[in-house]
C-alpha cells in the first residue's frame, strides 16, 4: 500500500475500535501477547475452587472467563460497570441463574457481607476493603493484574514520554496492601513478556481500545510515529513492546 492507502486503512481501524465484552478477535492473528506467561490464571483459580463454594468475579467483562470455569451457576456471582458489558452480562449471565449486578472494583460492592468463599479479579480494580467485607473468614482472593510498566515501549513509540497511569501497580505494593489488611499471601509471581504487532492497523485498533495507556492517541495526531512503526514492521516483521503482569492469591485470616 502507498502512504495514502495506509492512512486510510489506519483510520478505518481507528473507527472500528469498539469492544464487546473483552473480545480482541478483531485483531486475532495480527498481534500476540500472553503466550508464555509463567503461570496459568485458570489453573491457579481451579486449585482453590470447589463446586459448593460461592464465588464472585469482579469486573467480569462479558463473563467470558467466568463462564469458562463451568462453576455451578447457583453459586456464581459477577460484577461489571462498563455499560455495553452490563447489557451483555444481563443477556448472557442472568438467564443462566448467575447473580449479576452492575458495579465496579473501585466502589462499594452490591453484595452482602461475608457471603463469598472466593473473589476473583482479572485485570480489574482492587478495593481491598470491599474484597475483605464480602469474603467469608478463610475466603480467598485471586487476582491477575496488569502492571505499571505494561506496553510502555509502545506508548513511547507512539506518544513519546507520558505519565504512567497506574504507578503503584507492582506485586510488591499489592502484597503489602493485602498483608496490612490481615490477608495471608499464598502464592505470587510477576513477569515481563513480549507483545508483538504484525501490522500497524492492529496497533492502531489496540491503542484506541486501551485508551488509558495511550491517552489522546489518534491516527491524525500520531501519523509520523505510525509511519515509523511501519518501517520497523517492514524491516523486522513486527513491532514489539513488553507486557507487565503479576498474579497472587491471598487468604482472609
Amino acid at each position: 500500500m502507498n502512504d495514502t492507502e495506509l492512512i486510510a486503512f489506519w483510520k478505518a481501524e481507528e473507527n472500528a475500535a469498539h469492544i464487546h465484552g473483552w473480545d480482541f478477535s478483531h485483531i486475532a492473528g495480527r498481534y500476540s501477547e500472553e503466550t508464555d506467561l509463567p503461570w496459568s490464571y485458570e489453573e491457579i483459580v481451579r486449585k482453590y475452587l470447589k463446586p459448593d463454594m460461592r464465588i464472585l468475579d469482579v469486573d467480569t467483562g462479558g463473563g467470558e472467563f467466568l463462564l469458562s470455569l463451568g462453576h455451578p451457576y447457583k453459586n456464581t456471582a459477577a460484577m461489571e460497570a462498563y455499560l455495553p458489558n452490563i447489557d451483555l452480562c444481563r443477556q448472557t449471565l442472568l438467564p443462566l441463574g448467575i447473580d449479576f449486578r452492575p458495579g465496579d472494583g473501585k466502589g462499594d460492592f452490591p453484595f452482602e457481607s461475608g457471603i463469598f468463599d472466593i473473589v476473583l479479579n482479572r485485570h480489574g480494580d482492587m478495593n481491598i476493603g470491599e474484597i475483605s467485607r464480602v469474603l467469608k473468614k478463610g475466603g480467598v482472593f485471586i487476582s491477575e493484574q496488569v502492571g505499571a510498566e505494561n506496553d510502555r515501549e509502545l506508548v513511547g513509540l507512539l506518544l513519546g514520554k507520558t505519565k504512567v497511569p497506574f504507578p503503584e501497580q507492582y506485586l510488591c505494593f499489592a502484597k503489602r496492601k493485602f498483608q496490612n489488611e490481615e490477608f495471608e499471601i499464598f502464592e505470587n509471581d510477576e513477569c515481563f513478556r513480549p507483545i508483538r504487532f504484525y501490522d500497524v492497523g492492529a496497533l492502531v485498533w489496540f491503542s484506541r481500545i486501551i485508551e488509558w495507556e495511550f491517552p489522546g492517541f489518534s491516527v491524525e495526531s500520531c501519523e509520523k510515529q505510525l509511519f515509523e512503526a511501519q518501517k520497523i514492521i517492514d524491516s523486522e516483521g513486527f513491532v514489539e513492546g513488553r507486557i507487565h503482569r503479576f498474579v497472587f492469591a491471598a487468604g482472609k485470616k
